[in-house]
């Protein structure tokens, strides 16, 4: 089968071409520029590269959130696009299992949701296989380290959260852990369509008109709203 990958939940952004297995193409920038300017123009190129029909593909993988409200909104519109006018079935990835996805052992991918939270789950990659120990959600750096040192297991972190709380990480856990190198400490739109293949199979597939991201938790704008809101009430 024939899966194409987005990502566009964090900083980086990424496209790539997973077939029967096989990673065929991925192009994958942490620049300066946003997700919207990049993403199109680099399925551009990994189709020009490959001398890739689009309407071949088999289905769409999407990074389904948690991640930047922004950055999840423009790859879910592009999926939702693509999956419309190709009628082609999205298949949306949690986030933080796409993370989990690129290496082994008890993985803990942490991503910075400000406010001194992260988005992040806990899982675990032995023969050829992804569990979910934690569900992904959103909490704060400190519950995350009491919860990961009553599970009394060597943990890997990675994503962009790593770079935020190393230090608090270091201070506060009392397990072995250790920190994925570079090239497979952020997210990657390979990891999305590779989990996906094993989503398809699974028969976790969804129209295009079906998907929405995942925040795990309401926008600031919500937020404000809703505070602003309550002062009225109580004024």
């Amino acid at each position: 089968m024939k899966v194409l990958g987005l990502d566009s939940s964090g900083l980086v952004a990424g496209v790539a071409l997973i077939q029967d297995d096989v990673l065929i193409a991925e192009y994958t920038t942490d620049y300066k520029k946003t997700h919207s300017q990049t993403l199109l123009p680099m399925l551009d190129e990994i189709s020009n590269m490959t001398e890739l029909d689009l309407s071949t593909i088999d289905a769409i993988a999407v990074a389904g959130g948690p991640g930047s409200f922004t950055g999840l909104r423009i790859g879910s519109a592009t999926a939702k696009g693509l999956g419309l006018a190709l009628e082609k079935p999205l298949i949306s990835i949690p986030t933080t299992a796409a993370i989990a996805y690129n290496t082994n052992k008890f993985v803990c991918p942490i991503m910075d949701a400000r406010r001194n939270q992260v988005y992040t789950g806990v899982y675990c990659y032995t023969d050829h296989r992804l569990d979910t120990v934690w569900e992904q959600d959103t909490m704060s750096i400190e519950a995350l380290a009491e919860g990961l040192n009553c599970l009394d297991h060597e943990v890997i972190f990675l994503g962009d959260g790593v770079a935020v709380y190393r230090e608090k990480l270091q201070e506060l856990l009392t397990i072995p852990f250790s920190f994925a190198p570079a090239h497979v400490n952020r997210q990657r739109a390979a990891a999305v369509g590779a989990l996906a293949e094993v989503y398809y199979k699974e028969g976790k597939i969804q129209t295009a008109m079906e998907h929405i991201p995942d925040y795990l938790r309401v926008s600031q704008a919500e937020r404000e709203r809703a505070e602003r809101e309550k002062k009225e009430q109580q004024s």
